[in-house]
């Protein structure tokens, strides 16, 4: 997560207040924009289908960190300052148009209390459990908070081995369940052996976690991870300089990849024009139409110069 930005309209406040006990927003038309994506270059293996930008406004917050889209196109996001949203992805023709049924709140800690922004609800990876219920990892006191609802209380579970060594702003922002029921979670700047060509990663669960590690390309790092349907897992890398601006590229994980001591994919799609750049931290895969389609979401930092972006591909080369 880059420094943040403050915030950008002061009215975000009174927003942010009316979503504590996790209140229905406004109409779709309010909260999305749809966006028309320019086709990517011929051979690409996705297919761009659309986006949306989503007002912050109708949040109440930005900084959208991780977000988890089912086969009915539920829609599940969270943010790096403490809070959740749900909604309907509205589909027309396949190609995103809105989002109807908006919710938002904040995350709660065991008892049901509001998490505070900052150290305590800095939320920067969500993973979908089998039974329904929610995995929320945590950076700067780095953490796993296990949620029946993400509405309610969360309770925590073990975290991966030595998760408490990796930097404030460097700890568990992807976190993923694969279809085998494991857990596989990676730290975006905690370096195995002090080697900075590898981040530390982890496969297994509570009481069976098992010291991998995953390496990204050079001067990229690990911001999410998505198990895909038919298996393996996508990876999104995150770049970042003042110079360069952002950027970012998926890699593909398969089933036997996973199993390595050390995990090293296949990029499958470049984050650069004609995609618009920005601070993608959020991947998430599901089937809709027949297809298996991907989603990124942006954090825009709460910062005027960033948006929050919702891009939609398929998946051709299946």
């Amino acid at each position: 997560m880059p420094p943040r930005a403050p915030h950008r309209l002061s009215r975000r406040s009174l927003l942010a207040a009316l979503a504590l006990a996790g209140c229905s927003r406004g109409g779709a038309q309010t909260a999305t924009r749809p966006l028309a994506l320019d086709p990517l270059p011929a051979g690409s293996r996705f297919e761009a289908l659309g986006a949306l930008q989503i007002n912050d406004d109708a949040l109440g917050f930005g900084g959208l960190s991780a977000l988890h889209i089912d086969d009915d196109l539920r829609l599940t996001a969270i943010s790096d300052v403490g809070h959740w949203v749900t909604a309907r992805l509205v589909l027309r023709d396949g190609r995103p148009e809105a989002l109807a049924e908006l919710r938002t709140g904040p995350l709660r800690d065991g008892s049901g209390m509001p998490l505070r922004r900052g150290y305590g609800g800095d939320a920067e990876s969500l993973a979908r459990l089998p039974d329904g219920g929610w995995l929320v990892g945590f950076e700067r006191w780095q953490r796993i908070r296990r949620y029946r609802d993400i509405d309610g209380p969360g309770e925590y579970v073990e975290a991966p081995p030595g998760l408490d060594f990796a930097p404030r702003n460097g700890g568990l922002e992807s976190l993923t369940v694969l279809g085998d029921g494991r857990w596989l979670a990676i730290a975006e700047k905690l370096y195995p052996r002090g080697d900075e060509t590898l981040r530390r990663a982890w496969i297994g669960g509570p009481g069976r976690w098992r010291r991998i590690a995953y390496r990204p390309e050079d001067g990229f790092d690990p911001a999410d991870v998505a198990a895909l349907p038919e298996g393996g897992a996508l990876v999104l890398e995150r770049s970042f300089s003042v110079f360069a601006g952002f950027g970012g590229r998926v890699v593909r994980l398969s089933a036997a990849q996973l199993e390595a001591g050390v995990m090293q994919g296949e990029e499958v799609l470049r984050l650069e024009a004609p995609i618009p750049r920005d601070n993608y931290e959020g991947i998430t895969t599901f089937r809709a139409g027949g297809r298996t389609l991907v989603a990124l979401v942006s954090d825009d930092n709460e910062n005027m110069l960033q948006r929050s972006l919702l891009l939609l591909f398929a998946v051709i080369d299946e």
